[in-house]
């Protein structure tokens, strides 16, 4: 892994609305509580792999500083570990990360959420090429 992995760039952060939108109105869910990915496939040549947002629910941070650092917090995490999605998936996904509960979890324990919520979308894109492919057949 090399220090290329670990970064985020403008072009991977999701800002389209166009493509907000449609992740919220045709987007596949997964979820290992509190985090919850939702993700479409791009068909777009000129998108990069991944191009993912977060966010923080107001209903359970009424303040502005808590919902920055669960953001800040999902972020980071994602930077650290998004080398597990970019190795495994042959896809280009947009996608956005949902901080869902008012427990105020620690850094290693969002960061182990957030690699098990990687390892359960590439587990799931795994069983959706080999339908896939079993469709082709």
């Amino acid at each position: 892994m090399t220090k290329q992995d670990e970064t985020y760039p403008r072009e991977e952060k999701l800002k389209a609305k166009r493509l907000i939108d449609e992740l919220f109105i045709t987007g596949k869910s997964v979820s290992k509580y509190p985090l919850r990915l939702v993700y479409i496939e791009v068909k777009d040549e000129q998108a990069p792999p991944l191009q993912t947002g977060v966010s923080v629910s107001k209903r359970h941070f009424k303040k502005a500083v808590d919902r920055n650092y669960y953001k800040r917090l999902l972020r980071e995490t994602y930077r650290k570990n998004k080398h597990l999605l970019v190795n495994h998936i042959d896809q280009k996904f947009a996608m956005m990360l949902f901080y869902q509960t008012k427990d105020r979890l620690s850094y290693q324990e969002v960061e182990h959420k957030m690699i098990a919520l990687f390892e359960k979308f590439i587990k799931q894109q795994q069983i959706l090429s080999t339908e896939k492919d079993n469709e082709a057949i």
